[in-house]
């Protein structure tokens, strides 16, 4: 919750200040065309990675593997997208972490391994794995040996005896 707060509410603040900073140093309509400038590279740079990405992902996924790398550093590519094509040199800064393969790599090894600690721990609990519902007990298997089937009929003797005591 506190990242939340910190990326829509001071974030903005901070590249606004960044911004009127460099637009005093070199002009206002010299950090115009680097924002805009910035923008275009980086959006050049992640689709170039992107389709490497994807490419790795394809050689895995017909190999039998599982791309989890791969679909990590892809999420880490979309989350560079949007924030190289935000206007400010924060987010260009952070975007361009999320592009360099080098950077990129470190920082998805990173995630992989805080979801896996996550997901472990979430199987380990009640003996399910993270994806499985909880079973209804109506579903689970009795422990009748021989396999019988006992019909019947009930009666509801709560509501019954309410109506009777209303009368």
């Amino acid at each position: 919750m506190r990242i939340l707060f910190l990326l829509f509410a001071i974030l903005p603040i901070i590249e606004i200040a960044i911004l009127v900073k460099v637009g005093g140093i070199i002009g206002g309509w010299n950090t115009i065309a680097l924002v805009i400038i910035t923008a275009f590279i980086g959006a050049y740079m992640v689709r170039r990675e992107g389709l490497q990405t994807l490419q790795k992902a394809q050689a895995k996924m017909q190999q039998n593997e599982l791309p989890g790398s791969e679909m990590v550093q892809g999420l880490m590519l979309v989350v560079a997208g949007v924030l190289l094509v935000t206007p400010g040199f924060m987010t260009d800064i952070i975007g361009m972490l999320f592009v360099f393969p080098g950077s990129r790599h470190f920082i998805a090894g990173h995630i992989s391994k805080h979801m896996k600690t996550r997901v472990v721990a979430g199987a380990g609990f009640g003996g399910r794995g993270p994806f499985e519902q909880p079973q209804s007990p109506f579903s689970q298997k009795t422990d009748d040996k021989d396999g019988d089937v006992y019909e019947g009929q009930y009666t509801d003797k709560t509501d019954s005896d309410k109506n009777n005591r209303l009368r």
